[in-house]
């Protein structure tokens, strides 16, 4: 008997079928990048008239965000993790609510305090074992599709196979059959700014180290500059496209990781078409749940854990944020913390942060004296160590107040340097 014949009795034709097992006051939950099911969401939006007091929860979300209209917030109201954006703008206008929850955290949030009622979920045609394969998604979706009662599963022929967690189709409450190509997705494009960063920073990644990379201009940027480098890992949060080119050039191998050597160790990916083909049946790529591949007790376990994240804005304390601007909700903080803290408590390791160093035309500075009120601090100035600008890049670990003022001043960009001098002796930031 093949899979459809065993599953006939759960399979819709239609996305318009599946979401009709939906109630009124219930708690839906999305996939996050790759992961969301487009046909699903539009097809949950077409019942708005027939709904109310339907929670939609997100994550880092592409799609249309047709919940937040005027016309469909009488039916749902929304709660996400990573404010993108097709959502910035109604967030600020008060009409959806934001989660600040540490990424590696997220997963018992789900089981706990806000336990979906309803997965809309992704996954390939199961293999010849009977398990689907999550795709491009394990990171809180293996977590999600047990926590949640009803699981609407879309079985895509067209989502890559990667091993690491699977799915059985006998959980799912109702299944769509569609085959759908991903959405390619090119993360962060590298300018002269964000080469010059790269620069500073190649030369602190030695051979055997393991490399955690956000997303932004300066980690793609800082893949350009690795060619010369021999048996690097990878332990991140994602992984994107560049990985695979120096996966091909034998720059990555993972053979000096010391957890899960021979892997690359990921929770979710973003890419093109070469990244689908690359990580397709390829167990060289493990995907496991984010609170496994962030929980920085985890990172630690990798020997030379090297973190590259970026920032918006600094503040001469060495306070970072990464997910607000002039004290609003700009994104998410995503693993940044997790692995700022996890890759200094590796063995030789180490965390950088980057950011550009002024902004709107180079007439704004990003490093600051101090934060305006009602700032909201991503990274701490206790766990802050490298910060990286296309000025320079300074280490921050064991400098005093006035020492790492005198720090982030160095790589502030010239035309503002003596400005934060003069406020910094000001504030008594600085000692003489």
């Amino acid at each position: 008997m093949n899979w459809q014949e065993k599953y006939k009795d759960k399979i819709v034709a239609t996305a318009a079928q599946a979401v009709r097992v939906i109630e009124s006051g219930e708690r839906v939950m999305i996939g996050q990048a790759h992961g969301e099911t487009l046909e699903f969401m539009q097809a949950l939006m077409n019942r708005s008239d027939e709904l109310e007091n339907v929670q939609v929860q997100t994550n880092l979300h592409w799609g249309p965000a047709e919940y937040l209209t005027e016309e469909k917030r009488k039916s749902f109201s929304a709660i996400s993790n990573f404010i993108g954006d097709n959502q910035r703008k109604a967030y600020h206008e008060g009409k959806m609510d934001f989660l600040p929850v540490a990424y590696h955290q997220l997963e018992r949030y789900y089981e706990t305090t806000w336990r979906p009622d309803v997965f809309m979920l992704m996954v390939t045609p199961p293999d010849e074992n009977g398990l689907c394969s999550f795709g491009m998604n394990v990171d809180y979706t293996d977590t999600a599709a047990r926590a949640a009662t009803k699981l609407i599963v879309q079985v895509n022929p067209s989502l890559p196979f990667t091993y690491g967690k699977s799915f059985s189709l006998d959980k799912a409450t109702c299944i769509y059959i569609k085959d759908e190509p991903l959405k390619e997705v090119i993360m962060g494009q590298s300018g002269e700014k964000e080469t010059r960063m790269a620069e500073f920073i190649a030369p602190l990644i030695k051979d055997g180290d393991c490399l955690q990379l956000g997303i932004g201009g300066v980690p793609d940027a800082v893949l350009g500059f690795l060619d010369d480098k021999k048996d690097l890992g990878i332990h991140s949060e994602l992984l994107c496209d560049g990985i695979v080119d120096l996966f091909n050039k034998g720059v990555v191998n993972n053979s000096k990781k010391t957890l899960h050597p021979g892997k690359m160790v990921s929770n979710f990916l973003i890419g093109s078409k070469k990244l689908f083909e690359f990580v397709d049946h390829n167990e060289n790529v493990l995907l496991m749940p984010a609170r496994y591949t962030n929980d920085p007790v985890v990172i630690a376990q990798n020997d030379n854990m090297i973190s590259i994240n970026a920032c918006l804005q600094v503040d001469l304390y060495g306070q970072v944020t990464s997910d607000s601007l002039n004290g609003k909700q700009y994104s998410g903080v995503g693993g940044q913390l997790d692995f700022v803290r996890g890759a200094q408590m590796s063995k030789g390791g180490k965390s950088i942060l980057t950011l550009k160093a002024t902004a709107l035309k180079d007439s704004v500075s990003n490093i600051v004296c101090k934060f305006g009120a009602g700032a909201m601090i991503t990274t701490g100035r206790f766990d802050v160590q490298y910060i990286c600008s296309e000025f320079g890049i300074v280490n921050l670990h064991g400098l005093s107040t006035s020492d790492r003022a005198w720090a982030l001043i160095s790589i502030a960009h010239p035309k503002f340097r003596a400005q934060l001098e003069q406020e910094a002796r000001e504030a008594f930031i600085i000692c003489d």
